[in-house]
């Protein structure tokens, strides 16, 4: 085929698979099953009849589109999230990953006939959370999970392909008799989870250095940029023999986390670069496969299946999961989200590159269990949710995005929240907020209606405010816009105020509106009318004027009259 051609192809699925995407929800279809099905329909057996069956070709592109997948997830993942979480997914993405192979393995050599080493092989694919699948689900799902679940979902689905990459290798390398000793396989271990996780750290605080401190004249380059540092992360840490897809995952966290300069152009940039990933990757795993096959294994895939989804994962998330405090509803969700995508599938290649017995057998079933566990899974997830009522339905996307793109490192953002009906602000106006000096409210989405604030315009419930505001104050900000109770781990208080608080409020401010927006109780024997008092009126009246006691804050005289400071 001629490159004209080849591009010409290439352009068709992907705008087929972009086409295919805005009817998922609708159809309450995975989009990932969508463009599975796409290279399905395109390929050997299906209407297109593209001829393609280069595994190892299959594998490298599968291996950089996964990379650019993690990097994005990476990139929106929360240190801070992650640091709360680290030890279930961790232990998840371990222990979780051993047994579910484990279970998996001796039932598929049951099913299949087959050898136990073999059997094993195929638990070892299927036994890790697919991060593509779980990071195309949570975008997609119209669902907003509590924050913990959410973190562990990513996290663990980010860092346990090291675990199941370890034992497809080692299974590879022992029923081919080339890894011959418990030694050779330890060492395996060690370098997939310790070059990885080096790797990427280091990658990670180097980037995060340059992006800040480069300068660069075109802000076009700043994306790429991070992009460069997430491959050279993922390949050193591939060629030092760990695990590249853990490398490049930590290198998106730690750049993310740190990145302050066109941090909004970066994340639009790699959010195209995902989903062009999840196309390619898709709708080519859908080209490797041949229906006809798939019908061969069908029965004992569905048992296979089911073995992995109802016994298998749930056993795996209880061992692991159940000493970290998890409610019984939140184990039975993560036990159904554990879902299998373009991972197992391009590990599966690995038997089939390595002339390995009945490796065909294994690609088919894997690939019909994958399939499989994404319809199911996929699709009924909202529903799950909703019978173990967790989560709610995510906020609608404004019609209107306002952004900083800083070329240099800027103490400012305009962040975008949704007032929910519980929100402090909900059915004020804006002047009886105390918003503090350094925060401005900007715009006001209705609908589809600007609204250009004012000191009496009143916030409504579903509204989209942008907030200007210096970065250093944006916690503050976020609880009284997200009151939102599953924003915080389970029975968590709200964070509490920082010890070396110093915020400027206007002078009108009264000590009920300052209470209000700290989040504070207000003492049940001050009186109403010094409750309803300005902080500018009770300080003018203290002796001596320059400062006052409040309970446990302080009141000082401002730099000018119109304002007061107040701190710990």
């Amino acid at each position: 085929m001629s490159i004209q051609a080849s591009m010409l192809l290439g352009g068709v699925l992907l705008l087929l698979g972009i086409a295919s995407s805005k009817f998922s929800a609708r159809l309450g279809v995975p989009v990932l099953v969508l463009f599975l099905g796409l290279g399905m329909l395109a390929g050997s057996e299906g209407l297109g009849g593209i001829p393609f069956e280069d595994y190892p070709l299959a594998n490298n592109m599968g291996s950089v589109a996964l990379a650019l997948i993690l990097f994005d997830g990476g990139l929106r993942t929360s240190p801070a999230s992650a640091r709360r979480v680290w030890r279930p997914a961790l232990a998840l993405s371990t222990l979780g990953v051993l047994l579910t192979s484990l279970i998996t393995g001796l039932a598929a050599a049951w099913v299949l006939g087959m050898p136990p080493l073999q059997g094993l092989l195929l638990g070892s694919i299927v036994g890790s959370t697919d991060a593509a699948a779980v990071f195309s689900m949570l975008r997609t799902s119209g669902l907003k999970l509590p924050e913990r679940l959410t973190a562990t979902l990513e996290v663990e689905s980010g860092s346990n392909d090291p675990m199941a990459i370890f034992l497809t290798i080692g299974l590879i390398g022992v029923i081919s008799g080339q890894a011959d000793s418990a030694q050779a396989l330890l060492l395996l271990f060690l370098a997939q989870f310790g070059v990885g996780m080096a790797g990427g750290l280091l990658v990670g605080v180097l980037a995060a250095r340059a992006v800040n401190r480069i300068n660069l004249d075109y802000p076009g380059l700043y994306p790429l940029l991070a992009l460069g540092f997430g491959l050279v992360a993922f390949g050193l840490a591939s060629v030092l023999g760990g695990s590249g897809f853990l490398a490049v995952y930590l290198a998106g966290m730690v750049i993310g986390s740190s990145s302050r300069v066109f941090r909004p152009g970066i994340l639009a940039f790699h959010d195209a670069i995902a989903w062009l990933g999840q196309i390619v990757l898709f709708v080519m795993l859908g080209l490797l496969s041949f229906p006809s096959r798939l019908l061969t294994v069908a029965w004992a895939g569905v048992l296979i299946a089911l073995v992995l989804l109802l016994v298998a994962r749930p056993l795996a998330v209880f061992t692991a999961a159940l000493p970290f405090h998890y409610r019984l509803r939140e184990l039975v969700f993560l036990s159904w989200v554990g879902l299998k995508g373009a991972v197992p599938i391009t590990l599966a290649t690995f038997p089939l590159m390595a002339g390995i017995p009945q490796s065909q057998l294994i690609f088919n079933a894997v690939f019909f269990v994958v399939l499989l566990s994404a319809i199911t899974q996929g699709w009924s997830l909202p529903l799950v949710a909703r019978w173990l009522r967790i989560g709610r339905p995510a906020d609608p996307s404004p019609a209107l995005t306002v952004e900083i793109n800083a070329l240099r490192r800027v103490d400012g953002e305009i962040v975008d929240y949704t007032v929910k009906p519980t929100a402090v602000g909900a059915g004020k106006a804006l002047r009886q907020l105390a918003l503090p000096d350094g925060v401005l409210v900007t715009l006001i989405l209705r609908g589809r209606q600007v609204v250009m604030p004012r000191g009496g315009t009143v916030l409504l419930p579903g509204d989209h405010v942008f907030v200007a505001m210096r970065t250093s104050l944006q916690p503050l900000i976020d609880r009284l816009f997200d009151p939102d109770p599953a924003a915080f781990a389970e029975g968590a208080a709200a964070p509490s105020l920082p010890p070396d608080l110093r915020l400027a409020f206007r002078a009108t401010t009264t000590v009920e509106q300052l209470h209000g927006f700290l989040g504070l109780p207000l003492d049940p024997h001050l009186p109403k009318r010094t409750a309803a008092s300005s902080l500018g009126s009770l300080l003018a009246a203290a002796q001596p004027a320059a400062a006052m006691e409040l309970g446990s804050l302080i009141i000082e005289a401002g730099p000018d009259r119109e304002l007061v400071l107040v701190r710990r």
